[in-house]
C-alpha cells in the first residue's frame, strides 16, 4: 500500500505574480519522501524536468528556471509545493 498525492486540479496565474504549484503526499505508516521531481509537460506530450526536491541532496532548479522557482515551505518532502516566481 502506498500513501496519496494530493494536487490541485487546476491552479489560476496572474501575469506578473508569484504562484504556488501545490502538491502533498498523505504517507502511509512508515513511508518517507525522499524526493520530488516538478516536470513540465510541453507541446506533443513531452516533458521537460523543472525541478527535483531532495531530502540528502537539498533542491536542483534547472535553466530556464533558475531564481525563479523555490520551495514553499522548509521540512519535511511529504509538501512539495513550490512557488513559480513573477
Amino acid at each position: 500500500r502506498a500513501g496519496v498525492v494530493e494536487v490541485e486540479r487546476s491552479v489560476t496565474a496572474v501575469l506578473g505574480q508569484d504562484v504556488v504549484l501545490p502538491c502533498r503526499y498523505r504517507a502511509q505508516e512508515q513511508e518517507q519522501v525522499v524526493q520530488v521531481t516538478w516536470l513540465k509537460r510541453g507541446p506533443g506530450g513531452r516533458s521537460a524536468e523543472v525541478a527535483v526536491l531532495n531530502r540528502q541532496h537539498g533542491e536542483h532548479v534547472q535553466e530556464p528556471y533558475a531564481g525563479r522557482v523555490l520551495r514553499r515551505a522548509d521540512g519535511a518532502l511529504e509538501d512539495g509545493a513550490i512557488v513559480l516566481r513573477n
